[in-house]
């Protein structure tokens, strides 16, 4: 993929391969025994308005160089955003200063050979950039169309925190001295709005997005503004229940965050900290039979795709969970030497997981989960960082609605839903068809069999 000034970036791609080349030279020139380098520049703009008035236009660019050099298990680590050959220079010896001063570290060290991408493998397009050529009053005009139509949608929306419009692009390029050398560009647009509905004591707000690689797929500012509203008129007149033990329905926008929970407890730091409630969990049934975990790296297009990860490491589609069965862990090259394992090409996170169900058939959207609850809790918001990764245990602030004989019967707020990751994972019945996709992560709305709800 081919950069110039019209793509909006200041520099070329054989700028920073040249960058990239001169600092491994430094670094190998001081004595190193292995270096790696990442340069990028990104830059962007996001303007938000509220009640149809500009509120902020902000432009963000910015660019820098990160050195990481090794003595042999000694590691330093320095970043500079000045590309000048003095600064370069100095931020290498910075480095390696650091790097002589540090304790050894047995596990510290560049990826081994064989898991670094090949140069075949680092080519790998995956269709992530997308620039989008737009101005401020453009982006403007775009925020106040989607809260034009929220406000439009009903008397009752009488407010509203704004509309937001962003555009973001970034590029970079990577290289280490065992060979490696890649980078590709990305973007990421969004908008955004969020309505207040009612007035007095009985006033509630809500928000709805569309976020894309390209700014064409996103949903029309109407579509997210009219959403947007529906979701805070909805929650007009919330009530309280009692403290009472029920089945839980988390909506697809909120479902994502139990798989996060379970990247993060089975991600190399917690993992090798013993800070995760599923320590030792590979090859164990931690999920029902029922339930799939799949990872796609080279989706194109997708949120989470990368043809390596942050360190260099080819990344590869796996099944991380299989009937219910923990297939894999989510590894650096360091994390994985502290844990004896070897690197699964995640520094930098998880890449486009979907979580699946067996017993999921076409028609089971929303309505259909519902009457699956039957007589509980429908979650459309969940606050709060209530979840202890070393017990499980979990505890949220949570908004949503009370369903019984599985239709929505109204709205809850202030009320508190509490449990053990285990046992939610365990106690999942059913998964929708209603696919929702959160950042890097896929997943329909999903229906735990026993949560304990604090309310009045």
């Amino acid at each position: 993929m081919t950069h110039d000034s019209r793509a909006g970036f200041a520099y070329s791609r054989e700028q920073f391969q040249q960058i990239v080349d001169d600092v491994l030279a430094m670094a190998r020139d001081l004595g190193t025994s292995d270096a790696g380098v990442e340069v990028s520049e990104g830059s962007g703009m996001s303007v938000s308005v509220r009640m149809g008035e500009v509120e902020h236009v902000e432009r963000n660019r910015d660019k820098s160089v990160g050195v990481t050099v090794y003595l042999g298990q000694r590691r330093g680590n320095a970043s500079t955003s000045d590309f000048s050959a003095t600064a370069l220079s100095q931020t290498v010896r910075a480095a390696y200063d650091i790097a002589r001063f540090t304790a050894e570290d047995p596990a510290a060290g560049l990826p081994d050979a064989e898991d670094l991408a090949t140069a075949d493998e680092v080519t790998r397009d995956l269709d992530l950039f997308h620039p989008w050529a737009l101005d401020a009053e453009t982006a403007a005009d775009l925020a106040k169309r989607a809260e034009e139509a929220a406000l439009a949608v009903d008397a009752r929306i009488t407010n509203s925190e704004g509309g937001s419009v962003s555009a973001q692009q970034s590029h970079f390029w990577a290289g280490n001295s065992r060979g490696f050398r890649g980078g590709y560009a990305s973007s990421r647009h969004s908008l955004s709005v969020s309505p207040i509905a009612g007035k007095g004591s009985d006033m509630q707000r809500d928000y709805w997005y569309t976020s894309m690689r390209d700014a064409l797929e996103m949903a029309s500012p109407e579509a997210v503004g009219r959403y947007a509203a529906e979701r805070a008129l909805s929650r007009l007149k919330s009530r309280k229940v009692k403290t009472c033990e029920v089945p839980v329905l988390f909506e697809s926008t909120v479902a994502a965050g139990l798989l996060g929970a379970f990247v993060q407890a089975t991600s190399g730091g917690s993992l090798y900290r013993k800070a995760s409630f599923l320590q030792d969990s590979l090859g164990q049934t931690i999920w029902p039979e029922h339930i799939d975990v799949s990872e796609d790296p080279h989706l194109r297009r997708g949120k989470g795709s990368a043809p390596f990860d942050d360190e260099g490491v080819r990344t590869q589609a796996r099944q991380v969970v299989a009937g219910g069965v923990v297939q894999g862990y989510f590894l650096s090259s360091y994390s994985a030497r502290k844990l004896g394992m070897k690197t699964t090409g995640h520094a930098g996170g998880s890449q486009n997981l979907r979580l699946t169900s067996r017993l999921t058939q076409p028609g089971d959207h929303l309505e259909q989960m519902l009457r699956k609850l039957h007589r509980g809790l429908f979650v459309t918001e969940l606050m709060g960082q209530g979840v202890n990764y070393v017990t499980g245990d979990y505890s949220r602030g949570a908004a949503g609605f009370w369903v019984e004989k599985g239709r929505i019967a109204y709205p809850v707020h202030e009320i508190t839903i509490a449990s053990n990751l285990r046992d939610m994972f365990k106690g999942i019945v059913a998964v929708g068809a209603d696919t929702y996709n959160m950042g890097s992560k896929t997943i329909g709305s999903v229906l735990v069999d026993r949560m304990k709800l604090a309310g009045s």
